[in-house]
């Protein structure tokens, strides 16, 4: 790793999804892993990092597991009303974090509440090759596999080019007024919007892509939470 001085940034879970297709009794960020929940390895990550100034986790409205968290009691911590997508629950964030005193130029860390691998090697990296970026960036990872697109009855169009190809990872690194802007605009004008990078594309901005590890999966199906149980 470089000696690149590392900045301060603020972090931003959003955290109000459910999770459907885990097919659990609670939202998925709540489920067990390792004796605790999928939730606190989120953020310990964060937590644990001298450079972090705070964290906004966005939660649905009476979260019933939010509370009997120890890390709920933590000063650093402060929470969001959750929105309907989630770039409605990571704009409420942005929100909280002005009122907390976040500045335009600060950089904001966008992190999957279900993205419970992220290693601090990952996050060094990321704070390091963005720290002096004009725009910013996410962690993500090159396609290995051979790609299809499939055209509407399911059959194969064509064979993708995979080596332009890349699998967005969070966390996802940008400046607080940008990304803030970003997200309302694109909210306003009913943009669909996936992550954060794609905001900032919407605005114009090349978002810079950093090689992250494979391993940082998010958790979407039961077998995704097996595969991490099995490591841990």
């Amino acid at each position: 790793m470089s000696q690149v001085e590392l900045p301060a940034f603020w972090a931003v879970i959003p955290a109000a999804g459910i999770g459907s297709r885990m097919r659990a009794d609670r939202p998925k960020q709540y489920l067990e892993l390792a004796g605790r929940t999928i939730l606190e390895h989120t953020l310990d990550c964060f937590l644990d990092h001298p450079c972090l100034k705070g964290l906004v986790v966005s939660l649905v409205a009476d979260d019933p597991w939010w509370p009997n968290l120890p890390c709920s009691r933590d000063p650093r911590i402060v929470c969001a009303p959750g929105g309907k997508e989630r770039a409605d629950s990571v704009l409420n964030a942005l929100t909280r974090l002005a009122e907390l005193g976040a500045g335009d130029q600060d950089w904001v860390l966008v992190h999957d509440a279900a993205r419970p691998n992220l290693s601090a090697f990952d996050l060094e990296l990321l704070l390091t090759e963005l720290a002096d970026d004009p725009v910013g960036g996410l962690l993500a990872v090159p396609a290995r596999d051979t790609l299809k697109r499939a055209g509407p009855d399911g059959r194969v169009r064509e064979t993708v080019d995979r080596s332009l190809i890349w699998q967005a990872y969070t966390p996802q690194m940008f400046r607080f007024a940008a990304l803030y802007r970003a997200l309302a605009d694109a909210l306003v004008a009913g943009v669909p919007i996936t992550d954060e990078s794609s905001a900032l594309e919407w605005a114009g901005q090349t978002p810079r892509l950093v090689e992250g590890r494979a391993d940082n999966l998010k958790i979407t199906r039961p077998e995704d939470l097996d595969w991490l149980r099995q490591r841990r």
